[in-house]
């Protein structure tokens, strides 16, 4: 019998403590932030780093789907025979999310709790809020600049889940044409009336966290118009945290967005100065999972989707499933981002299974899944060889699901740090956090024990690197710059393209910089 008060697990505090902070060097986790931070003289946006609240009321969270990426769904894929993986950027991010949310949570696709769901110690006000019907709505806002996908997702089943007042669609309905400096301008057009309906569902919130965008970084509308509402955001809700889950293109493939490394190096920017936690959804690993990992040889976009829409819920569970520690969005990602430019996240998710009926089960204990998470092939995010840095983990955040004893997550790490499973920074202590997590008590799990990995790892760069080395190819020769002299941010010149390359160019930089033990010296100088 688990115990009814509202934390989930009932056991000591200092248990609880112990499992976070037994695998740190002296200073733990704050000081580990702390130091860093006044050492390098640098502060995220103004806010949120050590300023963790955890407990009491939920926090809530408005999610912002951008595009195709951040709407469409599997039965809107327009291509349903491929003998490549489908790319994540056409359906995954926002609508999957929802479905899965809804399941979790006993919902069905009106918004109805479902007679089943009897359990009350999960926070649904996080991500929905209730009608005078009593009905759940999602605290989204749905965005495009043209009309097909937000159609489809309203003519599915749940079409009434959704608050027709949150779901914006462009009354030329033309869309970006996959460019970057489209999206961007028309984002300045559109703005007043996409941030009355932000405004709106921000004004209904009671202690509203921040502000999670779901769009991709190659097409026109989630980069372009992704990139102005990350800079607006930042303008109009300075001390609100802004999370994006953040498509990167397949970079194993010809992409048929010739643009592709213009409007990505332009949103990286954005992501790098206007974001306190971008998390980091590549499809190149995607892709690589399904086939290899997965044995799938024609994965679906169902299969597809739902790599994705697990990491996401996976990654908010703490947050809807309270425990003793990470309530809420800055506790759950504080720790992981010591510097406030090195705030790019990878994921990684074991087991991995996309079918209940057909997947092979084994024993899962805490030890096997905790080192199978620091495996590179379980990383959603493709990272090259760079034998000449040595790439190390910044933090990491590991939440465990399932039934858990956390006196085995005690060994467990101490197995890892034994074996040199994780290397770690010279600058500062190895931090492995591991937050326990309950699972949805309304789906049925093949596994004991699950989890998902958070990582901040300096590798990450050769993502940015890749994106870097497409652009510089396109712009040595000017490629296909005339579809951005139509508007106006490029009419007398490219300087913002420019600005950009640099920006990136230092992000890369300093992850570079992170893996030598004077790069808190290093952070100085640079200011």
């Amino acid at each position: 019998m688990r115990s009814e008060s509202p934390c989930v697990f009932p056991w000591p505090l200092e248990l609880i403590q112990l499992v976070r902070f037994q695998y740190e060097a002296a200073g733990g986790a704050a000081g580990f932030g702390a130091c860093a931070r006044r050492a390098a003289g640098l502060q995220p946006r103004g806010r949120w780093l050590g300023q963790t609240r955890n407990g009491g009321m939920p926090r809530e969270i408005i999610t912002l789907q951008l595009g195709q990426c951040g709407n469409q769904s599997e039965s809107q894929a327009p291509w349903s025979s491929s003998r490549f993986p489908p790319p994540a950027r056409f359906e995954i991010v926002g609508f999957e999310f929802w479905k899965q949310l809804c399941a979790e949570h006993g919902i069905s696709p009106e918004g109805i709790v479902e007679e089943f769901a009897t359990e009350g110690t999960d926070r649904k006000d996080v991500f929905f809020y209730q009608a005078d019907d009593e009905h759940y709505i999602p605290r989204a806002v749905l965005l495009d600049l043209e009309p097909r996908v937000i159609h489809s997702i309203l003519n599915s089943p749940y079409a009434k889940l959704y608050n027709p007042e949150n779901i914006y669609l462009s009354e030329h309905g033309g869309g970006a044409g996959n460019n970057w400096a489209s999206g961007f301008s028309q984002g300045e057009k559109i703005h007043e009336d996409i941030f009355d309906i932000i405004d709106r569902e921000a004004d209904g919130s009671d202690s509203l966290e921040g502000f999670v965008l779901c769009h991709s970084i190659a097409g026109g509308t989630g980069s372009g118009l992704g990139s102005y509402l990350l800079e607006r955001l930042n303008d109009r809700y300075p001390k609100k945290l802004v999370q994006t889950y953040s498509v990167f293109p397949n970079q194993d493939e010809m992409s048929d967005v010739v643009v592709q490394p213009y409007n990505s190096l332009l949103t990286l920017k954005r992501l790098t100065q206007n974001a306190d936690c971008v998390v980091v959804l590549d499809n190149t690993a995607l892709n690589r999972i399904a086939t290899d990992r997965l044995h799938i040889q024609n994965p679906s976009f169902s299969q597809i989707n739902q790599l994705v829409s697990t990491i996401m819920s996976a990654s908010t569970t703490t947050l809807r499933y309270p425990g003793y520690m990470n309530n809420d969005l800055i506790g759950l990602i504080a720790s992981l981002i010591p510097t406030p430019r090195l705030h790019f996240l990878m994921t990684g998710y074991t087991p991995l299974t996309t079918d209940q009926s057909v997947a092979s089960v084994r024993k899962t204990t805490v030890l096997d899944v905790m080192r199978r998470l620091l495996q590179p092939k379980n990383v959603m995010v493709s990272t090259g060889r760079d034998r000449q840095t040595n790439h190390c983990y910044i933090a990491i955040l590991n939440i465990i699901q399932g039934e858990v004893d956390p006196t085995q997550v005690h060994k467990s790490l101490q197995r890892i740090r034994e074996r040199k499973l994780a290397n770690f920074i010279p600058w500062g202590p190895a931090s492995i956090q591991v937050a326990l997590s309950r699972k949805s008590p309304y789906l049925p799990s093949a596994h004991r024990v699950s989890g998902l990995m958070m990582a901040n790892h300096t590798s990450i760069s050769s993502l940015f690197e890749s994106t870097c080395h497409q652009y510089d190819k396109l712009r040595k020769r000017e490629a296909f710059l005339e579809q951005f002299r139509k508007e106006d941010i490029f009419k007398e010149n490219f300087d913002e393209l420019d600005t950009s390359r640099e920006i990136v160019q230092q992000l890369i930089d300093e992850y570079h910089a992170a893996t030598r033990p004077d790069y808190i010296s290093w952070g100085t100088q640079e200011q």
